[in-house]
């Protein structure tokens, strides 16, 4: 891969045989930012895991201290009071079966999370074909499907980040913008690492926290040495 002026430059300041700990490494992360927007800084943590397992899956919410600086768009598919409280908790769009018709009818993908209530599922479900590729498709693991919808859609939009492993036991989480400075993004990055160990499998064995590396969005990746306590 070809890769421009910036990135080649920025690749010269880090040390290859060094680990560096997180508040350093994030700090280093945002020296090579050289982009004329403003990136996103994300995290890529290999995990000590076999996700073939049902035992060994990885996968949570955490809501970062100072959000993710991005604006996520809220639908949420409820009735009623639940509908009531959504639109009043800030929910971008909100609807029941009319929502479940436009996505079926238009394939109208203009939100970033759909919140829905259980009585609901059974109508959502049949979306899992459109959903479930997109990573859209509501879940009571994620938070999105709960009655208590207001919480669920303040925590949305306060910077809730959705942790999951791929097929190669890696998480790939964003968890703040350049532009928030180090002194957010350390305690952003101290607090989804906390949720990760957390999140250890009891099924899991030897070394957890295989390999950790931060990224801007086009710049290169920093090795992370991560002391667990």
């Amino acid at each position: 891969m070809k890769r421009g002026k910036n990135y080649i430059d920025s690749k010269k300041l880090i040390d290859k045989t060094k680990q560096y700990e997180g508040p350093e490494a994030i700090a280093l992360a945002l020296q090579m930012a050289k982009s004329k927007f403003d990136e996103t800084l994300e995290l890529h943590v290999k995990l000590g895991i076999d996700p073939r397992h049902a035992d060994q899956q990885v996968r949570g919410v955490v809501v970062l201290p100072n959000g993710t600086g991005k604006t996520v768009r809220v639908l949420a598919i409820c009735k009623g009071e639940k509908a009531d409280e959504a639109k009043n908790a800030g929910a971008d769009f909100v609807g029941a079966e009319e929502m479940v018709q436009k996505i079926q009818s238009e394939s109208w993908f203009d939100y970033d999370v759909i919140v829905t209530t259980p009585d609901m599922m059974g109508v959502v479900g049949r979306l899992g074909k459109l959903l479930g590729p997109k990573g859209l498709m509501p879940n009571p693991k994620s938070g999105t499907v709960t009655m208590d919808i207001a919480r669920a859609i303040h925590d949305i939009k306060a910077g809730k980040v959705e942790y999951r492993v791929d097929k190669q036991a890696i998480c790939h989480v964003p968890f703040g913008k350049v532009s928030f400075g180090a002194e957010k993004l350390v305690e952003n990055f101290n607090t989804l690492m906390d949720a990760l160990l957390k999140a250890k499998p009891a099924a899991a064995k030897g070394i957890y926290f295989r390999s950790i590396y931060i990224a801007t969005t086009m710049g290169p990746s920093v090795k992370v040495l991560f002391k667990m306590q």
